[in-house]
């Protein structure tokens, strides 16, 4: 379809109930593509409004994440190193996805990601993102002085120009996510279509990830999106003539010496255990807060770590006085998590010949080819900055081979022709080769 003249077009629903390009709201917006060079984007919405909010539904997808996140946690992060990757994004943006799975692709992505699109009857991930972004504002720390707390997230479909989507998964992109698809071409120039997804996501995370995506090709058909950043203020910032080298013991018995935080903290959460010590230090706004776990063997608490463990430590934080000493921290992590997601109990949504998407679209055969994420954190005496990103990259299948057999054991008939005009030059029949 070509680029209407007007910024906006609208017209009626294609036949079917597919939502061809003319069937949307087209808004024309230039973007600046990583080469400097600017492309033209139109965005597509569905005619459905955002869904209002609930507490109780933003607490059960909450509950889904969380479950999702320890389940992650287990079966990715194996190496004993480094790392941090964001639950919350990964889920939204697995769950756009799943609402255009359907049998048992959707079955399986359902069980692993523990019902969370399908919490609070559907509206509860619609819930919490509300509930999460009205948190920016401006706070006052404990010495009185104004902090400004920025949580932002934002989901972003992005399709290939002319593909026919289903009616139902742009009115749930709308009405649950608050996502307008945006299109672009794949097929004709996967690159500037890679640029300008990761040019989107580094806007969303204020450059923390500008480099999302390693590239995509022209099989690609969707690639859904989803961004959070945070920068958050400590309500109790750390005296920065306070930090010091300190040692830090490895979980191999080393130690390596390395900036150290100290505070007086009385306004923060303090909680212990059989193998563990846990405090909670609170942002500005008193509604965010980071709960750190110290077990005195890692490898061991960890085999034992879920949700349910989680979630009781942090019912037994009390308030306490704590002499708290704590690193500065940068830790960056960026895979691909599809090896990883298909182990967990989804392997039909990564299968080319078998996923099932067609809740999203009819014409061909969608399935996952990737599912990239990458989220980096900083720590330090002022609060914590933090940003995520997931990408799940949705492939067009090729249609699989078979092969048919076919022997000549009987009479038949022959011809030889010019396979450009058509012309038979020769025609014929066999009825007996040996005669």
């Amino acid at each position: 379809m070509s680029r209407a003249a007007n910024p906006i077009e609208r017209s009626r629903a294609a036949r079917g109930g597919l939502w061809g390009l003319g069937a949307l709201v087209l808004v024309g917006a230039i973007v600046s593509g990583c080469a400097g060079q600017a492309a033209a984007v139109a965005e597509a919405t569905s005619q459905a409004t955002r869904a209002a909010g609930s507490p109780g539904d933003a607490a059960q997808a909450a509950s889904a994440i969380d479950a999702f996140g320890f389940d992650f946690y287990k079966a990715a992060l194996t190496s004993g190193g480094n790392a941090v990757f964001s639950p919350a994004s990964i889920v939204l943006a697995l769950s756009m996805a799943q609402a255009g799975a359907r049998g048992e692709t959707a079955s399986q992505m359902d069980t692993v990601l523990h019902s969370a699109a399908g919490a609070g009857g559907g509206n509860g991930i619609n819930s919490l993102d509300q509930a999460l972004t009205g948190l920016s504002g401006t706070y006052k720390d404990a010495n009185g002085t104004d902090q400004q707390l920025t949580l932002r997230i934002a989901n972003a479909p992005f399709a290939q120009r002319g593909l026919q989507l289903q009616e139902p998964f742009l009115d749930t992109l709308a009405s649950r996510y608050g996502a307008g698809l945006r299109l672009v071409d794949f097929q004709g120039d996967p690159s500037a279509a890679c640029q300008l997804i990761d040019g989107w996501v580094s806007d969303q995370t204020e450059g923390r990830i500008p480099n999302l995506l390693a590239g995509l090709d022209a099989a690609t058909r969707l690639v859904l999106a989803n961004a959070i950043y945070l920068k958050a203020p400590w309500q109790t910032p750390f005296d920065k003539k306070s930090t010091n080298p300190a040692p830090f013991t490895r979980s191999d018995g080393s130690q390596v010496s390395v900036p150290t935080m100290s505070l007086n903290l009385s306004e923060g959460g303090y909680a212990s255990g059989s193998g563990w010590q846990a405090v909670e230090l609170p942002y500005a706004n008193g509604s965010l807060a980071m709960d750190i776990v110290v077990p005195d063997n890692l490898a061991t608490f960890e085999r034992s770590l879920d949700s349910t463990l989680f979630d009781q430590i942090a019912a037994f934080l009390q308030s306490t006085d704590v002499d708290l000493t704590l690193p500065r921290f940068k830790i960056e992590t960026k895979s691909d998590l599809s090896s990883v997601l298909a182990r967990m109990g989804m392997p039909l949504a990564f299968d080319p010949d078998r996923a099932d998407f067609s809740g999203i679209t009819a014409p061909e055969q969608l399935y996952i080819s990737a599912v990239v994420h990458q989220a980096n954190i900083s720590v330090d005496e002022k609060g914590t900055e933090a940003a995520a990103a997931t990408a799940v990259v949705m492939t067009a299948s090729l249609a699989p081979s078979k092969q048919v057999t076919l022997h000549v054991d009987r009479p038949f008939i022959f011809a030889v022709r010019d396979t450009n005009t058509g012309a038979i030059l020769f025609l014929g029949r066999v009825a007996d080769p040996s005669a």
